[in-house]
Parts: structure tokens; C-alpha cells; sequence
């Protein structure tokens, strides 16, 4: 089972050689236009809108991708 996140949460997910950490600012659960790409997501199958502490910049990431801090 995959794990449900939440606006404000804190998570982690894997950037090449190294972590990432940052924040869940949005949960997507429909097609859009977020994180500099088009996004096919659903209620089903929700994605993640994430800001990175260290950039400040955002990522959409799918649940299995992002872990809890």
C-alpha cells in the first residue's frame, strides 16, 4: 500500500546520488499543468506537489517516489 500525504508534510525522495527534503504543498487529483510539466493525475492516483528546502524550487512526484522525513 501506498502511503497518503498531505498538505505541509514533510518528505524526502531521491535526487540521483542524494536525498532531497522539502514540502508537500499540493495534492493533485486531477490532470494539470503543476511543476513545470503536464500532470495525469487522479483521486485514484494522486501525485505530490513538492518544494525543495535547499532550491525553493517545486516537483510533482508520484506516491511511491517520497518517503516521510
Amino acid at each position: 500500500m501506498t502511503r497518503k500525504f498531505r498538505k505541509g508534510d514533510r518528505v524526502r525522495w531521491d535526487a540521483g546520488n542524494q536525498s532531497s527534503v522539502g514540502t508537500v504543498e499540493d495534492v493533485l487529483t486531477s490532470e494539470t499543468e503543476a511543476g513545470g510539466r503536464h500532470v495525469k493525475a487522479s483521486e485514484e492516483e494522486p501525485q505530490y506537489l513538492v518544494r525543495s528546502e535547499k532550491s525553493g524550487r517545486t516537483a510533482v512526484h508520484h506516491p511511491g517516489k517520497i518517503h516521510p522525513a
